[in-house]
């Protein structure tokens, strides 16, 4: 009853420039991720309510070569049956999904680990138990959508619990889930331009 968020939430997407203007003007869709290492699985990824850590994301992607001009793209989500990773009650079945893929695939994921630093940035082994448990669940209850909290980064002050790069990333599974694209405006109404 209380797996379905509120009707629209607003999500970030940080690409290249090309491709986010071609979305926005209609010309393509955001193709879904289907890295090895996807955080909550394969999906279009967004960063809930945040547009600058999403132009943040895509300036990382342009030092790593995959981006040649970094630009964001909003997106209204219904994020309709969400698999709410920040609700306890969800987690049960994540667990469970290990506990099956280890019980069918007996030591398959004992060499499998999430790797690239302390963030764990290449999540091999939680995109695996994902997967499973997706296609577990296709024919009988699909989950449109994934949502997880994240603690990532620096401290935001020597001492602090808070890390600067701690966010709410959101994985869409069905695009239908995606109602529209926009460009992200400031407080004043002009489109909002990153890096200045």
């Amino acid at each position: 009853m209380y797996s379905r968020p509120p009707s629209a939430v607003f999500g970030f997407h940080g690409c290249d420039e090309a491709v986010g203007r071609a979305v926005i003007y209609g010309e393509t869709q955001l193709r879904p991720s289907q890295n090895d290492f996807d955080w909550l699985g394969h999906g279009v990824y967004f960063w809930e309510n945040a547009p600058h850590r999403a132009w943040q994301f895509a300036c990382e992607q342009q030092r790593r070569g995959m981006v040649k001009k970094p630009f964001v793209v909003g997106a209204i989500l219904d994020l309709g049956e969400c698999m709410d990773l920040l609700d306890i009650h969800h987690h049960e079945a994540l667990k469970n999904a290990f506990k099956l893929y280890n019980a069918l695939f007996p030591g398959q994921l004992e060499n499998m680990a999430n790797k690239g630093g302390k963030d764990r940035v290449l999540r091999y082994l939680d995109c695996t138990v994902f997967e499973h448990m997706h296609a577990g669940m296709d024919e009988i209850s699909p989950i449109d959508s994934v949502r997880c909290a994240f603690e990532e980064g620096e401290p935001s002050f020597p001492g602090s619990g808070i890390l600067d790069k701690t966010h709410i990333q959101i994985c869409i599974r069905h695009t239908h889930c995606i109602k529209g694209y926009f460009r992200p405006l400031r407080y004043d109404g002009t489109p909002m331009e990153f890096g200045d």
